[in-house]
């Protein structure tokens, strides 16, 4: 009663503060104001949508902003990427540019001497000039850096080579770059000698550090014979020469290599610097692979341009992640999401808050374990990034939002947004609407999400694969008007009534696994040496408390005749270790349909559960495959077996 009473007494002294507010307007003033009332009823949800996302929308697009206006000063400027660095190391020659976990420091000038002692020789035994592309096939070290920035100064390109491929799919990437010349420290030479038998014997080989074999030429040697002095370069480089090749699991097949000019990676360089907020004072921690965007791109260009030092790792350890970033007084850490995983799995220790780290920065972090990073570790901002190296639809969390990787700006109109999320059916293909034209997403509705292409604006440029053929299947026509194209992701993404972008789906027939895309016409491909005529279909299976899905093959195989230890072997042999399947799963048999896609859908639906498939499953356990029984089944979902 005493509650109602007090509800009645509030009400009354609302009554007369309005009576009293409306007492000193005037007739005008208050006919105006019950005009507007009902409109501003109807709307009352987008204007409560406007307000609560104006302090996000009016920093990302200040910061925005401020890259844009830089990324055009430089496009004026015809800029390249070895002209700025240059002249970052001209002002600044002694200022740490690359610190090497227990190795050293680079400086600007030393990176500088070096990449242009890598120029004089390539300029000497290639006649290396603008266009030309030269293979870099090196683990993390500084010297890596400075060796594709030796290509760019004579305006050559360097295709950027997983250190983990072997055999043939190392040997597609040499051969599909069309490369006049492969560059690989002593701890890959091994792997490129495997393969040389089979390379154009036109092709130079360059190796750094090490004994060299008879017909590689020692580049180490070769460049303490040239000054370091800038090269003389007679041709005009420019904005939108290509700088870099990056190799990219597509939706079939072996890596694709993605075209990177000098404007696309400065584009990264501003929008790493400027969305995150960067400061001089800061520096990036890295332990991410450098032949990947994220770890090539966002993990050196701050570094390169802006001069914010990089420490470099040459492969992640979760156990020192923490201890790295304290002894180095590293401000920003990037990460994808099996890190975060690894890093929460570690033990607790008085050094996972002792670090100074105030920016995490990566991808593929899952929302079920965002909070804890965030409580456990004390970083206050969490810097999720969405994009594919070959496309042009890139968007970043600017504020801290649990799970989201982007988000679509309610200042600005729908129809100016350069990304969209579309309706797509269950196979990825897009549905359009009666008049023709791609159907918008509404709030919570998932759907593909593409970058609508305009050329000659360097964030939204489409230039994809060197492979124009395969550029073209990721491009779709005819969007929302006659005429205009897009760049189709793949991916489904879910967008909520404030816009933040969430993550749902990878469509099309690649997966991710370890951080690295899979593809799965690649492991089909490795597969059938060891299968004869048997059908095989491979797919991406989820596991609890996992991120990514781990490889599951299906293959007929009616008699069980099938030498399992010997596919491992084949397997170990032509995969690197994150593309080979840890499930298998033998059938009487496949059905090779037009339903195909859906078939494999639905093998993906039911996983590798023994209580659920009567067929033989099998596991991946050292090198073999053994049976997956009830226990083990538990075993692997409750993390109890290693993968």
């Amino acid at each position: 009663m005493d509650a109602i009473l007090a509800a009645l007494v509030a009400l009354m002294a609302l009554a007369a503060a309005m009576a009293a507010v409306l007492s000193t307007l005037s007739k005008a003033a208050i006919f105006a104001i019950l005009a507007i009332a009902p409109c501003v009823y109807r709307y009352r949800r987008g204007i409560y949508v406007i307000i609560k996302t104006l302090p996000r929308d009016v920093k990302f697009l200040w910061r925005y902003a401020n890259g844009i206006v830089r990324s055009k000063r430089w496009g004026r400027q015809d800029a390249t990427v070895a002209q700025l660095f240059t002249r970052r190391a001209l002002k600044y020659p002694d200022a740490p540019c690359f610190i090497v976990v227990g190795d050293r420091t680079w400086t600007f000038g030393e990176m500088a001497a070096k990449s242009n002692q890598v120029s004089r020789v390539m300029q000497e035994h290639l006649g290396l000039k603008r266009g030309d592309v030269v293979c870099v096939f090196m683990p993390n070290c500084g010297e890596y850096v400075w060796t594709w920035l030796g290509m760019a100064k004579v305006g050559a390109v360097s295709a950027l080579i997983n250190s983990n491929l072997r055999h043939k799919p190392l040997l597609h990437c040499i051969q599909v770059a069309k490369a006049k010349a492969i560059i690989f420290s002593e701890h890959l030479a091994g792997a490129v000698e495997e393969i040389r038998s089979q390379l154009s014997p036109d092709l130079k080989m360059f190796q750094l550090y090490g004994q060299c074999k008879p017909g590689v030429i020692d580049l180490g040697a070769e460049m303490e014979k040239h000054p370091p002095e800038y090269p003389i370069v007679t041709e005009k480089l420019h904005y939108k020469d290509t700088l870099l090749y990056i190799y990219t699991s597509g939706t079939t097949g072996m890596p694709k290599a993605a075209v990177l000019p000098n404007s696309k990676y400065l584009l990264v360089v501003v929008a790493t610097v400027h969305m995150l907020g960067l400061k001089s004072s800061d520096r990036m921690y890295n332990a991410l692979p450098l032949y990947h965007t994220a770890g090539g791109l966002v993990g050196t260009g701050a570094a390169l341009i802006d001069g914010i030092p990089s420490v470099l790792r040459a492969k992640f350890s979760a156990s020192n992640y923490w201890t790295d970033c304290i002894k180095y007084e590293c401000t920003v850490a990037q990460y994808i999401g099996e890190m975060c995983r690894y890093l929460l799995a570690q033990p607790a220790r008085p050094t996972d808050s002792q670090h100074r780290v105030r920016i995490m920065v990566g991808n593929g972090m899952r929302p079920a374990i965002w909070q804890e990073i965030v409580d456990r570790f004390k970083v206050p901002q969490i810097n999720e990034i969405y994009g594919a190296t070959e496309g042009n639809a890139n968007i970043i969390n600017v504020d801290n939002t649990v799970g989201a990787v982007g988000f679509l700006p309610k200042l600005v109109p729908t129809s100016l947004h350069p990304i969209a999320l579309v309706r797509a059916d269950e196979q990825g293909s897009l549905v359009r609407g009666p008049d023709g034209y791609c159907i918008r997403c509404q709030p919570n509705e998932p759907g593909m999400f593409i970058g609508l292409i305009a050329q000659g604006n360097a964030s939204r440029e489409y230039y994809g694969y060197v492979d124009k053929s395969d550029s073209n299947k990721k491009l779709v026509r005819d969007v929302f008007c006659k005429g205009d194209a897009a760049f189709v992701s793949g991916d489904i993404l879910v967008a909520d009534e404030l816009g933040y972008l969430f993550f749902r789906d990878r469509t099309g027939d690649t997966y991710k696994w370890k951080g690295e895309n899979v593809a799965t016409a690649e492991v089909e491909d490795a597969l059938a040496p060891s299968l004869g005529q048997r059908a095989c279909v491979v797919y991406g299976v989820s596991i609890p408390q996992t991120e990514g899905r781990a490889g599951m093959a299906a293959i007929a195989d009616p008699a069980r005749s099938l030498e399992l230890r010997r596919l491992a072997r084949d397997v170990d042999d032509s995969l690197p270790s994150y593309a080979r399947p840890l499930f298998l799963r033998l059938m009487n048999d496949i059905e090779i349909t037009s339903t195909f896609k859906l078939k494999k859908l639905h093998y993906q639906k039911e996983g590798f559960d023994p209580d659920v498939i009567k067929e033989p499953l099998y596991f991946r356990s050292g090198d073999d495959f053994v049976p997956i029984t009830s226990q083990l089944f538990n075993d692997i979902c409750n993390g109890r077996v290693k993968l």
